[in-house]
């Protein structure tokens, strides 16, 4: 299950990033261009969107870390602890 979360994670945050800041960058060049103009035609939308699009990459890429993480300890784990059902607690 680990590795069907990851996977969509690497994608989700490749598709939400694919060429996001070349879009952000040319919304913010003609918004400085035409002002109120293009804020009325769509341009404070298409800003949302690009932003909201970039918090949902960065939502996958925590999520494919978080997963990257839980696998990378499952996997180092010594053996017992791998096949613990839950975690041992520490009571020094």
């Amino acid at each position: 299950m680990t590795f069907v979360v990851m996977g969509v994670g690497f994608f989700g945050f490749g598709l939400a990033t694919l060429n996001v800041i070349a879009v952000l960058l040319a919304n913010l060049q003609l918004i400085a261009e035409h002002g109120v103009m293009a804020l009325k035609d769509g341009a404070l939308r298409q800003f949302l969107e690009l932003t909201g699009s970039g918090y949902f990459g960065l939502a996958c890429y925590v999520g494919f870390k978080t997963c990257e993480k839980l696998l990378v300890d499952r996997l180092t784990a010594p053996c017992d602890e791998a096949t613990s059902a839950e975690p041992s607690q520490n009571t020094d």
